[in-house]
C-alpha cells in the first residue's frame, strides 16, 4: 500500500487515524429477545405461568402429581430469575400454530428436560416419570440461553418457517449460517477445476471417496479411478486437495435455527437472501450467537412425523379411528414381540442394520428399553466399550455392581445414583457429565467446559485437554484405571455423535408410535411411508416387500384406481390393500395436498398436477379406451408414454408393450404438418401387426425403471439358474444359517440395498443385498475395501464371498473376503433374454449396442417396432436398471 500510494503518503497515515478512533467491540452489542406473544395487562412470566398451570390441569385433571407441581415451581423460578419467559412463550405459539395447522409436531434434545415443556406441549416426554434433569437444560450456573429443538413435519416445515418471518417480520427474524468445510470429494472437484483437469478425471477421482470421510487419496484409490499417482499433475491436485480439507468452503444456512430480535436484526449483523425463495439468514453461525448470547429458536424437520401424520389420517378415513400421539395404546406387548424379532423396517431410528440386529439382543419389554435403544448404538457407548457389557448384565450373564472409590475418598454408593437405570453401566451423556462431577470431582466451571466440548456435532478438538485431568482425578480416587479410561473414551464418542437421555427419551416415543402402527396397521404405515418419500433407509421396493410379506396387498399404478398419493381400497383379508398412487412413476408430474393447498391460501396458481387431470376425468365416468383416456384428460404425450411405460393401462386391457404402442400411434402435442399423411398411412399398417407377448423378466426390469419396485417379480429370480450353476447361494440360506454354522465359507448375490459407514465402526463397512427370497448382511473389514473399493462403492448386484458369522441371539452376516461387481448381469434382463456371461471387462452398454444393431439387421427398422422403456427417452450412458442404494456415511 505505501509503494502504491507513494506519493500521497498522508493517505496511509490517514487510514490509521481512522482506524484508532473506532473503538467498537462486540461486548457493546446489546441483545433483547422480542417481546411477543404476550397478551395486554399481562407480563411474560405471569403468561407463562398460567399457560404452564392450565397445560399441567390438562394432561392431570384430576390431580397433579406431588413431584410434577414441585418441579413445575421449581422451574417456574428459575425461568424467572434467568427472564427466559418470552423465549419459552415463543417456542409455545409456535407450536401451537403448527397444532393449529394439523401439523405434527414434537421438541426434543434437552428441552425434554423440562416439566414446562412438557406441560406446555413442547415435548411429549414426563420429565418427572422418565427421571431427567432439568439442569442438563437450563442452569444459573452456565449462564447460557436455553436451546429448544422442535421437530415439524418434513414436508410441512416450510409453512411454519413461513408463519415465524410473518409473525416478528423479516427486519427482526433470520436463519442462522453454517459454515461448510471441505470435504475429500468437494476439495478434490475444486482443486480439478483450478488445475484444468477435465470433469470425466476429477469425477473417477471423487467417486474414490466414501461420503465426506478421510483426509485424502492415497494411491491406490488413484489407481483404482485408472489414472496413474505419479503423474505430475494427479499428484499435485491430490496434494492440494488434501491440504484444503476441513478449510472454509462457504457459508450456508442452518438447517432450521432462527435468531429473532425486539429490534432491527441488521443493527447487529448483516441479513442477505437465501437461494431458496422467501428466506434471509444472518451471517453469524450458531457459535457466534451463542458467544454473544442471542437466543435460537430450531424449528427441524423429522420424516417420521410426516409419516404419522399421513398414517392418523388415513386410519381415520378408512377405519374411523382417531389417533394421537398421546392416545395410543401404551406398552402392548405383541409391539415389543415384534420388536424382539429385528422386525422394523420403516420404524423410526432402529430400521438401520445395527439397530436391527441390536433387537433381538437387546430384547425391549417397555418404553424405557426402547430409550436405551435409541441411546447404545452411538458412537459414545461403542467407543467407550459400554455396550457389551450392558447387555451381558441385562441377559444376566453377568452381574450388575457399580464402580465406587476407595472408602477413604467418598460414598461407594455415589455412581450408584447415577447408573442404577442403565444396571451400573453409563450410557447417555447426562452420565457421563455426573461421572465427572461425582467421580472426578470436576467443579461446574470445569464440567461446563467439558460439556461445551462434547456436544454433540461440536466436534472441535477441545476435549482432549480434559482427558488427564478426568482419569488421573478418578484413578487418585481409587477407581479402576480400565474404567476410568473407558468412560472418557465414551466422552469422546459422544464428541462426534451421541445421545443424551432427555434426547433419546423424545426419540423412543416415535420408535414406538411407529412401531405400534406397523403392527397394528401395516397397511396404513405402508401407504403412509411410500407418500412421505424420501426418508428412511430404505426404498419404496423393500417397503412394499415388508407389508406384502405382513400379508397386505399392494396393488399397481393403474389409470382408472390410482391417485396422486398412495391410496387404502377395500380389503380382502385383514387389512385394506394400498394402491400405488401416480406419484411413483418417475418423472410423471403430481402435486401434494399439503403444498396445494398452501399455494391456494397465496392465492398462488395451482401446479401443473396430472394425477390431478385423471382423477377428475375419471370422476366424470369411467374409461373405455386410450384414445379416449388421452382425448378427455388431454395429458401431453410425455406423460401418456410415462404412464404406459409404468404399465398403468392393464384395466383397460393393454400391457405395457400394447399402450407403448398405442401412445405411439397417437398425434403428438403439436403435430407438423408435413408430418401428417406420413403418419396416417403409418397407423394402418401398425394395426395389423401382432404384438408379440412382452417377457416377464422385461416387465420387472422396466418396473424398476418406472416406478423403484415391481409386484410382478425380483431381478434375481431371472438370475437364480445362472447364480445356482455357479453354486451362489440364496439371501435367505446366509440369514437363515444357524451358529453351528459359523465358519463357513458362502458365496451370496444379490442387489445392494443399502451400504452404511458408521463412524463409530473404525472404517468397517455394512452392506445389505438382496434377492428374491429376502435379504442378507455383509460385512466389509476396512483392508478388504481398500482392495474392493470399486466393488463395494459402486457394484449394483454384487457376489460376495465370505465366511458366515452368527449370534446366540440369530443376528447373521456373511464377512466378505471377495467381491465381484455383476451388475453387468443385469443386461441379461433389459431385453428379457438370459445370454451367456459377458466377459469380464466388457462394457454392457457397447454390448447392448451391438445387439441392437444386430437385430434392426435381422428385422427391419427399428422404429416399426415398439420402443422398450430401457430405450426410450434416455441416453444409453444414462439407462438404469435399479434404482441406486441408499448409501449412509
Amino acid at each position: 500500500m505505501a509503494r502504491l500510494f507513494r506519493h500521497d503518503p498522508d493517505a496511509i497515515a490517514e487510514t490509521l487515524r481512522f482506524a484508532e478512533q473506532i473503538d467498537f467491540s462486540l461486548d457493546q452489542l446489546k441483545y433483547q429477545y422480542p417481546d411477543e406473544p404476550v397478551p395486554p395487562g399481562k407480563t411474560a412470566q405471569r403468561h407463562l405461568e398460567d399457560l404452564t398451570w392450565a397445560g399441567a390441569h390438562k394432561y392431570f385433571p384430576v390431580r397433579i402429581p406431588p413431584r410434577t407441581k414441585k418441579v413445575l415451581h421449581k422451574e417456574l423460578r428459575l425461568i424467572r430469575k434467568l427472564r427466559y419467559a418470552h423465549y419459552f412463550l415463543t417456542v409455545h405459539d409456535i407450536v401451537q400454530f403448527a397444532r393449529s395447522q394439523n401439523i405434527l409436531c414434537q421438541g426434543r434434545g434437552s428441552a425434554a428436560n423440562s416439566a414446562v415443556c412438557y406441560v406446555l406441549g413442547v415435548t411429549a416426554v414426563n420429565p418427572t416419570e422418565v427421571d431427567l434433569l432439568f439442569e442438563r437444560f437450563i442452569s444459573k450456573e452456565r449462564l447460557e440461553p436455553p436451546d429448544i429443538d422442535v421437530d415439524f413435519e418434513h414436508i410441512r416445515r416450510e409453512e411454519v418457517m413461513q408463519y415465524v418471518y410473518r409473525r416478528y417480520g423479516r427486519h427482526r427474524a433470520a436463519i442462522v449460517a453454517t459454515v461448510i468445510h471441505y470435504r475429500p470429494r468437494s476439495a478434490i472437484r475444486d482443486v480439478g477445476k483450478a488445475l484444468g483437469l477435465t470433469e470425466d478425471v476429477t469425477a473417477a477421482l471423487a467417486d474414490t471417496v466414501w461420503g465426506s470421510w478421510g483426509k485424502g487419496l492415497n494411491d491406490m484409490q488413484v489407481k483404482q479411478a485408472g489414472l496413474d499417482p505419479a503423474n505430475p499433475m494427479i499428484a499435485l491436485a491430490v496434494e492440494l486437495a488434501t491440504e484444503l480439507i476441513e478449510f472454509p468452503r462457504h457459508l450456508s444456512q442452518h438447517v432450521g435455527g432462527y435468531v429473532l430480535t425486539q429490534d432491527r436484526l441488521d443493527s447487529y449483523v448483516p441479513v442477505g437472501n437465501a437461494a431458496m425463495a422467501d428466506r434471509t439468514f444472518i451471517e453469524w453461525d450458531k457459535d457466534d450467537i451463542d458467544a454473544l448470547k442471542m437466543m435460537k429458536v430450531d424449528v427441524l424437520a423429522l420424516g417420521m412425523l410426516t409419516c404419522i401424520r399421513k398414517c392418523f389420517d388415513l386410519i381415520d378415513a378408512h377405519k374411523r379411528e382417531r389417533w394421537t400421539l398421546a392416545s395410543l395404546p401404551r406398552e402392548v406387548p405383541e409391539v415389543y414381540d415384534m420388536l424382539c424379532r429385528g422386525e422394523s423396517l420403516g420404524v423410526f431410528q432402529v430400521e438401520s442394520r445395527a439397530q436391527m440386529n441390536m433387537l433381538p439382543r437387546l430384547k425391549p419389554r417397555r418404553f424405557y428399553d426402547l430409550v436405551i435403544e435409541v441411546a447404545i448404538v452411538r458412537p459414545g457407548p461403542i467407543q467407550g466399550d459400554m455396550v457389551h457389557p450392558y447387555l451381558r448384565r441385562r441377559n444376566k450373564q453377568e452381574d450388575v455392581s457399580y464402580p465406587s472409590p476407595s472408602p477413604q475418598h467418598g460414598d461407594k454408593d455415589e455412581l450408584r445414583r447415577v447408573l442404577h437405570k442403565t444396571l451400573g453401566v453409563p450410557l447417555f451423556q447426562e452420565q457421563a457429565m455426573r461421572i465427572a462431577i461425582e467421580a472426578a470431582k470436576f467443579t461446574p466451571e470445569q464440567a461446563n467446559g467439558l460439556r461445551r466440548a462434547m456436544a454433540t456435532f461440536r466436534n472441535v478438538g477441545t476435549i482432549g485437554k480434559f482427558e488427564a485431568m478426568m482419569v488421573e482425578n478418578m484413578v487418585a480416587r481409587g477407581y479402576e484405571r480400565v474404567f476410568a479410561q473407558n468412560c472418557f473414551e465414551q466422552i469422546k464418542g459422544f464428541g462426534s455423535y451421541g445421545f443424551p437421555e432427555s434426547h433419546a427419551a423424545s426419540f423412543a416415543q416415535l420408535v414406538y408410535a411407529s412401531s405400534w402402527l406397523k403392527h397394528v396397521h401395516p397397511d396404513a404405515f405402508c401407504c403412509a411411508l411410500l407418500n412421505s418419500q424420501p426418508m428412511g433407509f430404505y426404498a419404496p421396493a423393500q417397503i412394499v416387500g415388508d407389508a406384502r410379506a405382513n400379508k397386505v396387498e399392494v396393488r399397481p399404478v393403474d389409470v382408472s384406481f390410482s391417485e396422486g398419493q398412495c391410496t387404502l381400497e377395500q380389503p380382502t383379508g385383514k387389512y385394506h390393500a394400498v394402491r400405488l398412487g401416480f406419484r411413483m412413476i418417475d418423472g410423471f408430474r403430481w402435486a401434494d395436498p399439503d403444498e396445494e393447498r398452501v399455494r391456494r391460501e397465496a392465492g398462488e396458481a395451482p401446479s401443473d398436477d396430472w394425477a390431478a387431470r385423471i382423477v377428475a376425468a375419471r370422476a366424470r365416468g369411467p374409461f373405455s379406451s386410450l384414445e379416449q383416456f388421452a382425448r378427455i384428460t388431454a395429458l401431453p404425450k410425455r406423460a401418456l408414454i410415462l404412464l404406459a411405460d409404468a404399465d398403468a393401462f392393464r384395466s383397460l386391457g393393454l400391457d405395457r408393450r400394447a399402450a407403448l404402442w398405442a401412445v405411439r400411434r397417437l398425434p403428438d402435442d403439436v403435430p407438423l404438418p408435413l408430418f401428417e399423411a406420413a403418419s396416417a398411412r403409418e397407423q394402418e399398417d401398425e394395426r395389423a401387426a401382432p404384438l408379440p407377448l412382452m417377457p416377464m423378466a422385461e416387465h420387472v426390469v422396466a418396473d424398476y425403471q418406472t416406478v423403484r419396485l415391481s409386484l410382478k417379480g425380483h431381478p434375481m429370480e431371472f438370475l437364480r439358474a445362472l447364480f445356482a450353476a455357479e453354486r451362489v447361494v440364496t439371501c435367505r440360506d446366509v440369514s437363515q444359517s444357524k451358529q453351528r454354522a459359523n465358519g463357513r465359507w458362502m458365496r451370496c448375490a444379490g442387489v445392494v440395498l443399502v451400504r452404511q459407514r458408521p463412524g463409530s465402526a473404525n472404517g468397517v463397512i455394512f452392506m445389505t443385498i438382496e434377492d428374491e427370497t429376502g435379504i442378507a448382511n455383509i460385512v466389509v473389514w476396512p483392508a478388504v475395501m481398500e482392495k474392493f473399493r470399486k466393488e463395494v462403492m459402486g457394484a449394483r448386484l454384487v457376489l460376495v464371498e465370505g465366511k458366515v458369522q452368527a449370534s446366540p441371539e440369530g443376528v447373521v452376516h456373511l464377512v466378505a473376503e471377495r467381491l465381484i461387481d455383476r451388475s453387468h448381469e443385469m443386461g441379461r434382463l433389459a431385453e428379457g433374454l438370459v445370454r451367456p456371461a459377458l466377459p469380464d471387462g466388457t462394457d454392457l452398454y457397447e454390448q447392448l449396442t451391438s445387439e441392437k444393431r444386430n437385430y434392426e439387421a435381422l428385422n427391419g427398422d427399428r422404429r416399426d417396432t415398439p420402443d422398450t422403456p430401457a430405450q426410450r427417452h434416455r441416453h444409453p450412458r444414462d439407462v438404469r436398471i435399479l434404482p441406486p442404494s441408499r448409501d449412509f456415511h
